[in-house]
């Protein structure tokens, strides 16, 4: 296999915490001589994408591995709207004050984030302009957070009509697409952690987690009448997002498909980084540990 054979075009999928993953599989890529050329992506897809095109991957794997569950529900800025749960501000603040700011026709590899116009319904292709106002809308997820407001577009998560956005890599000429699927079909061998009741929170951070509790569901599994408001909400969308993405990826099938379960973590779970990251290197050694045929 010749250099250029290991020259790719990375698509990253959404699926909440579940697109830690990508981490897993780009760093799998980098230590096995793959060259990312350019890379496509939708919500998670989009903002794990956008910070390796910026050079700081590195960065934010290790700020999000050192995480843990208060410190992600402190990430979560209630809002006082209808449009959404959570404003969504307070992370992107966070997140642009530890990578910096960037323009996405800038970056040094060619990067598209995916977002939806909720007016039109149309998918939004964004490759200019600042980076993460790119991610902030890619990741907007209806009801979750607040849509975002981009060239006067009311755009929200890109997932919601292509969670596998290999369509922006057609025309690159790399040696092969590589698309990331964290929707994939459930793997019953994948075990959730037993809850930490050891945590140490104050009032307020045992509060707010709640909440959250409350409107995700204690007892998720148990009955839908368990189930609370956030739950019925992401497991909807990924339910869609997995039937869209197995249609996308049937219209464009690139030559390697990474398939995350979408059980391997619960949508907000974002303190699990490291096992996640792990997850990816792991499924990404099981589909290119033997190389693939760049020719095919």
């Amino acid at each position: 296999m010749t250099n250029e054979d290991k020259t790719v075009s990375l698509v990253l999928g959404s699926g909440g915490a579940r697109g830690l993953a990508h981490i897993g599989v780009v760093e799998w890529l980098h230590d096995h001589g793959y060259e990312i050329r350019s890379i496509a992506g939708a919500s998670m897809g989009a903002l794990v994408g956008g910070v390796y095109a910026a050079g700081k991957l590195n960065v934010y794997t290790d700020w999000v591995q050192a995480l843990e569950k208060g410190d992600v529900l402190r990430l979560l800025d209630i809002s006082f709207q209808p449009a959404g749960l959570f404003k969504g501000d307070r992370v992107i603040n966070v997140l642009k004050e530890l990578i910096g700011e960037f323009r996405i026709e800038a970056l040094p590899i060619s990067y598209t984030a995916v977002a939806t116009d909720l007016d039109t319904g149309k998918e939004i292709w964004l490759s200019s302009g600042p980076l993460f106002d790119a991610i902030r809308a890619s990741i907007a997820i209806p009801t979750i957070f607040t849509p975002h407001v981009v060239k006067g577009r009311v755009l929200v998560d890109g997932g919601l009509v292509n969670p596998v956005p290999i369509a922006p890599t057609l025309r690159d000429m790399t040696g092969a697409t590589i698309a990331v699927n964290v929707s994939g079909s459930p793997d019953n061998s994948l075990v959730e952690p037993a809850e930490d009741k050891a945590r140490k929170e104050n009032s307020y951070q045992r509060r707010v987690h709640e909440w959250v509790r409350a409107l995700q569901s204690k007892t998720p599994l148990e009955g839908s009448q368990d189930r609370g408001p956030i739950e019925i909400i992401t497991r909807s969308f990924e339910t869609m997002q997995a039937t869209v993405a197995r249609l996308k990826i049937a219209a464009h099938p690139p030559d390697v498909v990474i398939t995350i379960p979408r059980n391997a973590c619960r949508f907000f779970e974002f303190y699990r980084a490291t096992e996640l990251i792990e997850l990816g290197r792991e499924r990404a050694e099981a589909a290119l540990g033997g190389g693939f045929d760049s020719s095919a």
